[in-house]
């Protein structure tokens, strides 16, 4: 009875501390800072009896609000003005041809090419394209005289003023905000990774289910990785910092990723864990204490976020010491060796001295940040630069954004043109809307956006049109109108359907103020919606498709080739020419990096119809097996770096080399003339006197021994999928050859 009260007290304090933790998040942040740039312009207008122009100079803060995404200050603020200067000259363009249907068809497709390529840029260009594609069909069916439009640019720039102001005062007057809550997001995806690997001590667990869900969530971390180091470590301010917190922030953002890289290492097959110590019941007590120590950075990362002075919610002393007890225990009975648990204890060990390391930051005294720290720290930063070279790049069929921008400019200026002249609907402006929101590079992100855009609408038009028909006083329907859009910025980068959900009744309540029709209008707008939804998903299928298995190969290749140069650091470690730790690091997150992008091209793969997955059972096989070389590799790395013990004998670095040709094999096998990355296999030299003083009977060179063994017979594995691979395509092409000719 006590245990369970204890849990339920525990689950709804982790509760309420979800709740607060999303009021303390960006992403309520970022929908805080949207509505007062939107909203107070059209209050103070509304109250001077110039309603209409409110709305333009809202609309001005709330493009080039939406031009405003996580990143440095300075990569922010050109992002700001740049979408100012492009909306402001997009809507001259688009004013001058939009009385002419064939003129602005034109425009639209060419409009609509140029700023899709944006994307190859960076995610932050891709925006901004986003942006001017939007104001360009605000106004495809409305025309400004020169008087007019000279007004409606004078107060849609003071707009995107106001906005840019209120974004830069926020920054300057707490310019660590960002990194903080993007530090506590970081922290969380963290624990929900760990959460996941300590299903794999639970006996009734699927360990192959258990591992795609693992790469889903590594996706996830890597995203909030880069997203950290471009706040921190591309901002002047962090370079010239003389106070704590950047200080504070910086430790604990690099003790952050090294101890998410413990948490991959694994120290033994889990099936074979399983087999030998399930009955005994101690790996229920490791996956206990494991989920503990989730709650502890769920601790850490609502205290950061909430800006409280960190303190630790457990002591594990007490834990480690009853896990340690019972692995001697065992050793009594002397049925199986229980070195590898011991091994799976001095990891947990070391993850627990590492958030006492972090919580101990906290007290630091101010202090520099070393310069040097942050240009290494520069270095695994993507660079921001606009590179028009890339743009020359992709324009080939080749490129996944050039077939997206074609395709985008065909839908838009054909849609346009076939609705405008058949009358068929008076808003053609949504349904071109709808496409832009709902067209993505790959057929899997069209149909998920197209699903869930279809399931907000029609459910927020109906809480809409339910709201409008038994609420009319207009206090009462601002005050939802601002709720409702608060709520949908912020929840736009975390669930989409819910956003859309919520921005359906606000535009309904918006139009209600300046229209009588507005049930008309909800009709309206779910049939443009739906029109709209139908045309994006059928032109993904139609019009220079994107398949994942176009693209899956030469993910595979980019993946092995890191694995590669990552195992091959450890050569390079035993023949005494060690990385340095940059150097190290940068070569691992190559490994996380590719990780994640192998596990997104699946699981958009696992999205497209059944016919159109044409490797998807080896993909799966290789995603896997994949996941659990790279967390052996960790392992293998960790080992080395106890090389005092001098275990290293010349049958391990023969393994190690056995590895690497099967890795270089494979990567061999899966070039193509499509590949970017050349590949160069590399040599060392190892003397072979430096064994001589090897403890061949030690158990640590035992244990490394089983562990290269298995680490092997994965490499070897993979190697036999990428065969399989190979042979399958290559009948296939085989195959599609006389077809084609015929």
């Amino acid at each position: 009875m006590k245990s369970n009260l204890s849990k339920f007290v525990l689950y709804i304090m982790k509760q309420t501390q979800e709740i607060k933790s999303f009021f303390y998040s960006q992403y309520f942040a970022d929908g805080l800072r949207i509505t007062i740039g939107c909203i107070v312009p059209v209050l103070i207008f509304a109250t001077i009896g110039q309603f209409t122009n409110g709305t333009i100079v809202s609309l001005g803060a709330l493009l080039v609000g939406l031009s405003d995404t996580p990143g440095a200050p300075s990569h922010r603020r050109k992002g700001m003005i740049a979408g100012a200067i492009l909306t402001t000259l997009t809507f001259i363009l688009t004013n001058i041809v939009n009385q002419n249907v064939y003129l602005l068809a034109i425009f639209i497709g060419v409009a609509c090419f140029i700023f899709a390529m944006f994307a190859v840029f960076n995610s932050r260009a891709a925006n901004v394209g986003l942006m001017c594609i939007l104001m360009m069909l605000i106004h495809v069916q409305i025309h400004y005289p020169l008087a007019e439009a000279i007004n409606y640019l004078g107060f849609y720039t003071l707009g995107g003023l106001w906005y840019i102001a209120i974004s830069l005062s926020i920054t300057q007057a707490r310019p660590y905000r960002l990194a903080e809550q993007e530090l506590s997001e970081t922290i969380r995806y963290v624990a929900d990774y760990i959460r996941l690997k300590a299903n794999f001590y639970d006996a009734k667990i699927d360990n192959d289910k258990n591992y795609l869900k693992l790469i889903d969530k590594q996706v996830e971390v890597n995203q909030h990785q880069e997203n950290l180091r471009d706040v921190l470590f591309q901002s002047k301010r962090s370079i010239k910092d003389t106070t704590k917190v950047g200080r504070y922030l910086t430790l604990v953002f690099n003790d952050i990723v090294d101890l998410f890289e413990q948490s991959m290492a694994a120290h033994y097959d889990y099936n074979t864990i399983s087999e030998r110590f399930g009955p005994t019941g101690i790996l229920e007590d490791f996956k206990n204490v494991i989920l503990k120590y989730t709650n502890e950075l769920d601790n850490l990362a609502y205290q950061l976020n909430t800006n409280t002075q960190p303190k630790p919610l457990y002591d594990f002393d007490s834990d480690l010491s009853r896990l340690h007890s019972k692995i001697d225990q065992l050793d009594k009975n002397q049925e199986y060796s229980t070195f590898a648990l011991r091994k799976v204890l001095i990891n947990l060990r070391d993850l627990v001295r590492r958030i006492k390391n972090i919580y101990g930051y906290s007290h630091l005294q101010p202090d520099d940040v070393k310069r040097k720290e942050i240009d290494d720290a520069k270095r695994f930063v993507q660079s921001s630069a606009i590179d028009f070279k890339k743009f020359r790049e992709n324009l080939t069929l080749k490129s996944t954004i050039f077939r997206h921008a074609c395709r985008m400019a065909i839908v838009m200026s054909v849609t346009y043109y076939v609705f405008e002249v058949t009358n068929i609907t008076n808003n053609v402006y949504w349904i071109l809307l709808t496409i832009m929101v709902i067209l993505k590079p790959g057929f899997g992100l069209t149909k998920e956006r197209n699903i869930q855009r279809l399931i907000g609408t029609t459910i927020g038009g109906l809480i809409g049109a339910l709201i409008l028909l038994t609420i009319h006083d207009p206090t009462v329907l601002f005050v939802l109108l601002v709720f409702f859009f608060l709520t949908a910025y912020s929840l736009f980068r975390v669930n989409y359907v819910i956003a859309v959900l919520f921005m359906t009744p606000y535009v309904l309540i918006m139009l209600s103020f300046v229209s009588a029709n507005t049930l008309d209008v909800t009709k309206e707008r779910i049939l443009d919606t739906f029109i709209g939804g139908m045309i994006a998903f059928l032109s993904s299928y139609i019009i220079f498709p994107n398949w994942e298995s176009m693209q899956v190969k030469e993910s595979m290749r980019k993946l092995l080739i890191a694995n590669y140069n990552y195992i091959f650091q450890a050569l390079k470690e035993i023949a005494g020419q060690a990385p340095s730790i940059t150097e190290y690091k940068l070569t691992r997150k190559a490994v996380y990096v590719e990780t994640a992008n192998m596990g997104s091209t699946f699981q958009r793969m696992l999205t497209e119809p059944k016919k159109r997955q044409k490797y998807s059972k080896e993909v799966n096989k290789f995603v896997i097996f994949n996941h659990i070389l790279a967390s052996f590799s960790v392992t293998l790395m960790n080992h080395l770096d106890e090389m005092d013990n001098n275990y290293i004998n010349k049958d391990h670095v023969r393994t190690i080399r056995k590895i690497l040709g099967a890795l270089e094999q494979s990567i061999q096998l899966l070039h193509s003339a499509d590949s970017v990355d050349a590949f160069v296999p590399l040599t060392i030299e190892i003397p072979n006197d430096q064994f001589a003083n090897t403890d061949v009977s030690s158990v640590d060179g035992q244990l490394l021994s089983e562990q290269l063994d298995f680490l092997n017979k994965i490499a070897q594995d993979l190697h036999k999928i990428v065969q399989d691979l190979h042979a399958k395509s290559t009948a296939m092409s085989e195959n599609e050859l006389p077809k084609a000719l015929s």
